[in-house]
């Protein structure tokens, strides 16, 4: 007896799934807020700039955000005293980490999925804003 359920359905379910599991929207809505604020103002400002205009963009967005929030480090489920301030978490569940190099480096991706696995967090969007022709976004699960 053959199953139903074709093939591309089950893809389609899978990526809906993979969408809610893995905050899509909400990454696709800080996308939108990072590229007005490249637009706006191109590159070669220092990260503190591109802070707080992509502040003014997300609140203007409505998109709940704190910036520079002191989050608690964990070592085998231990809290540490050292802690870690990401520039914006954004829907509680997104750290969103800034930068405004010519170049970005491996050691920025290993930086944020280290502090993602210590605060136990899953998803970090790395932003390179000093690129040239348009800002660069890495998602860093």
């Amino acid at each position: 007896m053959q199953n139903s359920t074709t093939v591309h359905e089950k893809l389609e379910n899978h990526e809906k799934n993979n969408l809610k599991l893995w905050h899509w929207e909400e990454c696709y809505q800080i996308q939108g807020a990072v590229f007005d604020v490249y637009r706006e103002m191109g590159c070669g400002f220092l990260e503190a700039v591109y802070q707080e205009c992509l502040g003014k963009e997300l609140a203007k967005r409505r998109i709940p955000f704190v910036e520079r929030q002191e989050l608690k480090l964990f070592y085998k489920d231990e809290m540490l005293r050292q802690t870690y301030i990401p520039d914006i978490v954004c829907y509680e569940a997104i750290i969103v980490e800034l930068k405004a190099l010519a170049s970005k480096r491996g050691a920025h991706k290993s930086q944020v999925l280290n502090y993602l696995k210590a605060i136990k967090m899953s998803l970090g969007l790395l932003v390179n804003f000093g690129c040239h022709p348009k800002a660069i976004i890495e998602r860093i699960v």
